[in-house]
């Protein structure tokens, strides 16, 4: 039996640092949604545990036991000693160390598969628990849903209500290691950051009052990761400048950035726009969910 599932690219909307704790992790308050465009991890229940990688974003990637499917898979397992694995490939599309939780989301594609093959709910605790330890974008991308992201990204509340929104994703081709945008930040331990709250998230289910609200926020990263890597701000030029877009920000800790649109067409219409003029740039155009 092979399984198939589709490991989706986050996006955070906003980015909210809340606080550098004492134990140097930080607290984060984020709007995360997710697109369709994806990697695609499939697992052969025939074979023994293993995994093997193809695509045209699997140069570099590891397949020794620090990659997250191959942790998740001994996680689960760990927890559940009669679980039945299998041999995994994944098709990567996505690029790493990009600000849209590649490796996180094929973690928890690593999950929901093992889940369906043994009969284990979504839903079971179990799997929030394993999710959280391997990584902190792993629990919200278990769901793969429009979700508020708190804590160090182990507190996860669904958006029932999520309008149609259209995206085009943009990568300058210059990795960002997370660790590193947080030092340039220097942030002091146990300030708190956050001065202005998130909206009502709940209450907003159309596109134009989405996009109103997220004008509210911001990405705290953004900056750093900006000094870094200076093609960001190339990019966030770019997509500013295309027609339609209505909102322009950088995901996580970078270097992907994002525009926002109400039409299908006019996405698609900017994401041929942007590859024609930067070949070298990474560009998707997809919906958002």
């Amino acid at each position: 039996m092979i399984l198939s599932e589709r490991a989706r690219a986050k996006l955070n909307l906003t980015l909210h640092v809340v606080r550098r704790r004492a134990d140097g992790w930080h607290e984060l308050e984020s709007l995360v949604a997710f697109a369709s465009t994806a990697d695609v991890l499939t697992l052969d229940m025939n074979a023994p545990l293993a995994l093997s990688l193809g695509g045209p974003r699997a140069a570099g990637l590891s397949m020794g036991e620090d990659n997250l499917i191959l942790k998740a898979a001994h996680a689960l397992s760990h927890a559940r000693p009669n679980l039945k694995l299998g041999a995994f490939h994944l098709i990567k599309y996505l690029p790493h160390a990009a600000g849209i939780g590649g490796g996180s989301a094929d973690a928890a594609a690593t999950l929901r598969m093992l889940a369906r093959a043994n009969d284990i709910s979504l839903d079971d605790p179990l799997l929030k628990e394993i999710a959280a330890t391997i990584g902190a974008d792993v629990s919200v991308c278990l769901h793969s849903h429009a979700s508020m992201m708190r804590g160090v990204g182990e507190q996860v509340t669904r958006l029932e209500q999520w309008p149609v929104l259209y995206c085009v994703m943009v990568n300058g081709g210059v990795p960002l290691d997370t660790k590193k945008v947080f030092e340039r930040m220097n942030l002091p331990c146990g300030t708190e950051f956050t001065t202005k709250a998130h909206p009502e998230w709940r209450s907003l289910s159309s596109a134009d009052t989405v996009i109103e609200a997220l004008r509210q926020g911001r990405n705290d990263m953004e900056d750093a990761a900006s000094v870094l890597a200076p093609v960001v701000g190339d990019v966030l030029a770019a997509l500013g400048a295309a027609r339609g877009c209505r909102l322009v920000r950088m995901s996580g800790s970078g270097g992907t950035c994002f525009g926002l649109f109400v039409s299908r067409h006019q996405a698609r219409t900017a994401a041929r726009a942007i590859t024609r003029a930067h070949p070298n740039w990474w560009v998707s155009a997809g919906v958002l969910r």
